[in-house]
């Protein structure tokens, strides 16, 4: 197998702070907030934190960890690793369904960051300044009603991602995120100002922090899981792909802890720079785009200096989509490059296939619902299951032991425990949920 790669992160920091981008997306800004008030408050973060422990850090551990190993894409690090094993070639398939995936998510998740950008537009010309909540509201659905509208938006960002991704790993991917990521805290920490002394900060914290022990039922713990596993970018190859450029002296245990414990921060304090903003002007948190794009627009509107704290809010979730996006067409370009196709026409390509999946979800919003039932309910937690069976039980031991890095036997011994027997059990619960049928297999257990 290739033990050596042409490319690598400049350093540690910038592998963590890639990684931490792929995993900081749009569900960070509205999901994992408004669930975490919705199922328990302070609660349900502890339980949010015990999965993130026992199911994505384990997980991603075992990405970073194999494609590290490999030094490969996705699908090369695969064949090599199960070549390596003497396991079937058939595992090749796992990264190859990443890839796609990533390719498929790319699709629609280029078209709500198209809103956002339109919503940048909007803010810093002062667009939704001063309007009713019902005008606010008509125009986020005028803006999803326009074809030309979300398609020029889509397009652009597409374009942006394409030209990071084709710059290189180096030039590209790592300065990008050198810039972004850095800007993302930064606008992160000035809207919590703003909510600090413009929305009703004692309301969002009792909302997000409060512990209601009474609202843990068995969906909030299947909800603290899947989110756990999700929202790390797992299930995909694009922490594989990236883990395949992380130096060697590193340890992949506490970069993955790391990573783990940023991308929490970065969810918890976007929830406390938002819902303090929705209470004090007597909105209801929602889930979805509504919160973002009808009920944020509204709390700016009517708020000092909202037209410039809108802009950089908008900004913001701009930044969190363009971070993610770009980890979801590198496992791809990676691995066209790796087989003689140059980067930038690999790029192109990519893009390509990934913008017109973009048209097709503006012009059919029953295909994007399909793209995204698909590839959250089926392809991610899928491929994080294969992948945690596969490191865990059939990668050769010495090869694991040797990428992994745990100075520590006992850590490596409870990393080994936690990818073989309690991240597959919590994935196959969390997939079992998603697509209707755990209560089935209980019922037929009972």
């Amino acid at each position: 197998m290739n033990t050596q790669t042409p490319v690598s992160w400049t350093n540690r920091w910038t592998f963590i702070l890639a990684a931490t981008g792929s995993a900081v997306g749009l569900g960070n800004i509205w999901k994992f907030p408004y669930i975490t008030g919705e199922y328990g408050g302070g609660a349900f973060v502890l339980v949010y934190l015990g999965c993130i422990l026992l199911v994505g850090v384990p997980v991603m551990v075992a990405e970073v960890m194999a494609g590290r190993a490999a030094r490969a894409n996705p699908v090369d690090a695969m064949l090599g690793l199960s070549r390596d094993a003497g396991a079937p070639a058939a595992w090749g398939f796992v990264g190859l369904a990443g890839v796609v995936g990533g390719l498929l998510i790319l699709m629609f998740y280029s078209v709500v960051a198209g809103w956002a950008l339109d919503y940048v537009w909007q803010s810093l010309t002062g667009t939704y300044q001063a309007q009713s909540a019902d005008s606010i509201s008509e125009n986020f659905a005028s803006l999803t009603g326009s074809f030309p509208r979300q398609w020029l938006w889509q397009t652009l960002f597409v374009a942006l991602t394409g030209g990071i991704i084709a710059a290189g790993v180096t030039r590209g991917i790592g300065r990008a995120v050198e810039i972004l990521m850095p800007l993302l805290f930064v606008f992160l920490l000035m809207l919590l100002g703003y909510s600090w002394l413009n929305g009703d900060f004692v309301r969002g914290l009792e909302f997000m922090y409060q512990p209601d022990f009474g609202k843990l039922s068995r969906e909030a713990v299947l909800v603290a899981m899947g989110h756990a596993f999700f929202t790390l970018s797992l299930g995909m190859g694009a922490i594989m792909a990236y883990g395949a450029y992380m130096p060697g002296e590193h340890s992949v245990g506490k970069t993955v802890i790391t990573i783990a414990a940023l991308d929490t921060v970065i969810a918890l304090v976007a929830g406390m720079a938002i819902f303090p903003l929705v209470f004090a002007n007597g909105l209801e948190p929602s889930s979805g785009p509504g919160l973002m794009f009808v009920s944020l627009p509204i709390a700016f509107a009517n708020m000092p200096g909202g037209m410039i704290f809108g802009s950089l809010f908008f900004i913001l979730v701009s930044i969190a989509a363009l971070s993610s996006s770009i980890s979801l067409i590198e496992p791809g370009v990676a691995w066209l490059e790796r087989h003689g196709v140059k980067r930038r026409w690999g790029t192109f390509g990519a893009a390509v296939i990934g913008w017109l999946g973009g048209t097709a979800c503006i012009y059919s919003g029953s295909f994007f619902d399909l793209l995204d039932h698909i590839t959250a309910n089926y392809i991610l937690p899928l491929g994080g299951l294969l992948i945690a069976i596969f490191v865990g039980w059939i990668m050769q031991r010495q090869t694991v032991e040797t990428a992994a890095g745990f100075e520590n036997p006992l850590y490596f011994k409870l990393w080994t425990t936690a990818l073989r027997y309690i991240a597959p059990v919590g994935i196959l619960l969390v997939f079992l949920h998603s697509i209707g049928l755990l209560d089935t297999f209980m019922q037929l257990g009972a």
